[in-house]
């Protein structure tokens, strides 16, 4: 008998669909609301992503292999999975999730299903957003480390960090398997993309980086189970039945009777290589709530490194993104891993090392040093395309939407902070951080972040910012709450053309309010 190892995932929801997704033990036919998919073999785990159509506003639904009921488990307490379509009122969002068992203080998520389960399903979220580092390929828990160990005995591969696909697996195992994270995901759905650590830490930093990391004998297989696992565990289940239809390499996969990992593999490689300023795959990807348009960036593999040109995303893609930030909405979000606006100081200091970096002999290599070392490699470290998103965001906030939201995440400390153009645009414009999920940073960082924050700082490294050359930023910017340190989750609630960002603490402690939007003028 067929086993679920894994999820039900809900992932895309719309009006009328959606999809869930599992992992099962061996194949099988997956049944969910009288929706049958056969599972795909990748490795040794197997998969299905069941899409459901022509659905009402709520649905409750189990999942059967093979015609057997597996899930909601036997005695199960927690609220039934129910799928639920319509108005979107209320997304959650963060960042930064390191395995339950890691001792990095309280899960927020955790702790936010746990409240969730004994709050009216009325006032749950209509959906989650998890802005980058789901796992920490680079940074396992002690039991995988063991487990590493005991299935790599012989073998020249690295002690302590993730390789291959079904190492992969372990780690969504681990991060998922929680129970009360694991009902989360069952009535929430959740979009995702990719930080560093989902793949190793700095990931596609510079050009330099690149070439250390492919002069390692592992690091081909790497970021082939990097690449290959993020495409089924997260990447999949951000499309919805359209563009699942249009997908070339969804249909190669369930046209396989036989195992698609090394289908996988291949495409993974392929992803990962620049050629002529471009890649052959987008990450990125947009999602509709009703009023609200979510346009999620890809900030980690669609960059270009080579030939001397830094840029976040192709030109290709950046158009993409641009045409997709046009449209008749009331709230614009921008999904990025990695924040627009940062604390002042540590904004123009990024700035000022790229300019650095491209100086040649000992200069260029110490400012390469300190980017790795430090991790100045955010938007601000590729000026083109800060400056770039920053005229997208102009433009976009001069139409008929009320606010302009950017989610981030990544910088481990979470914030609010208000973007004012030369000329005062009709939206309100917002840089909207909450980071870590459960991943606290060392207390020796907090007055680190604070003095980033400072007046006195900023105006310090803007001056040496403006001495090396780089431009005046096309817009300034001020914090209006935060820093704010600790495990915590976001909550963006909508209210016709109003917005209010919440942050939440591990213990359900509301640490930050703030009001967003106004009425058109």
């Amino acid at each position: 008998m067929a086993k679920l190892v894994l999820g039900p995932l809900l992932r895309h929801v719309n009006e009328t669909s959606a999809t869930v997704w599992v992992e099962t033990d061996t194949a099988c036919e997956v049944t969910i609301a009288e929706h049958t998919e056969k599972t795909f073999q990748a490795g040794r785990q197997h998969f299905a992503l069941v899409t459901l159509e022509n659905l009402g506003p709520r649905t409750e639904y189990d999942v059967r292999l093979d015609g057997e009921p597996v899930w909601p488990e036997p005695g199960s307490e927690f609220p039934k999975p129910v799928i639920r379509t319509g108005e979107v009122r209320r997304i959650a969002f963060g960042s930064c999730r390191a395995a339950p068992s890691q001792p990095v203080g309280p899960d927020a998520l955790d702790a936010f299903a746990q409240r969730l389960m004994k709050t009216p399903e009325q006032d749950w979220p209509q959906a989650l957003v998890l802005l980058g580092d789901q796992v920490y390929a680079d940074e396992p828990t002690e039991a995988t480390k063991q487990w590493l160990r005991d299935h790599r005995r012989g073998t020249r591969e690295p002690d302590g960090e993730v390789v291959h696909f079904s190492e992969y697996a372990r780690l969504y195992h681990e991060t998922w398997g929680d129970p009360e994270i694991r009902w989360l995901l069952s009535v929430v759905p959740t979009s995702m993309i990719f930080d560093d650590h989902d793949v190793r830490d700095d990931w596609n930093t510079s050009a330099v980086w690149r070439r250390q990391m492919a002069a390692k004998p592992w690091w081909r297989d790497r970021i082939r189970g990097a690449i290959s696992s993020y495409w089924v565990y997260q990447h999949l289940g951000n499309l919805g039945p359209d563009e699942l239809a249009r997908d070339p390499l969804y249909a190669k996969v369930k046209a396989q009777d036989t195992d698609v990992l090394p289908l996988l593999e291949e495409f993974a490689e392929e992803a990962d290589k620049e050629t002529d300023g471009g890649k052959s795959t987008w990450w990125s990807y947009r999602r509709d709530f009703g009023r609200a348009r979510l346009l999620v960036v890809d900030t980690r593999s669609g960059r270009i490194l080579e030939e001397g040109r830094r840029q976040m995303v192709s030109d290709a893609e950046f158009e993409w993104i641009e045409r997709n930030a046009e449209g008749d909405f009331d709230h614009l979000l921008i999904g990025s891993s990695l924040p627009w606006l940062m604390p002042h100081a540590l904004s123009h200091f990024q700035s000022v090392n790229e300019v650095g970096a491209r100086k040649p002999g000992w200069q260029g290599r110490a400012a390469e040093k300190i980017r790795q070392v430090v991790d100045l490699e955010h938007w601000p470290a590729f000026r083109e395309s800060f400056d770039r998103l920053s005229r997208m965001i102009e433009k976009a906030a001069n139409t008929d939407a009320a606010t302009v939201c950017v989610l981030s995440g990544d910088v481990h400390h979470s914030y609010v902070a208000v973007a004012e153009f030369p000329r005062p645009t009709k939206a309100v414009v917002t840089q909207l951080v909450c980071s870590p999920i459960h991943n606290e940073p060392p207390k020796a960082l907090e007055p680190m972040f604070r003095l980033a924050w400072s007046r006195i700082a900023g105006r310090v490294f803007r001056r040496l910012a403006t001495r090396v050359g780089v431009p005046q930023d096309l817009m300034s910017w001020r914090k209006t709450s935060g820093p704010h340190f600790g495990n915590s989750v976001a909550l963006l609630d909508f209210d016709g053309r109003r917005a209010r960002y919440r942050l939440l603490s591990a213990t359900g402690e509301e640490t930050a309010s703030v009001l967003l939007g106004r009425e058109p003028q």
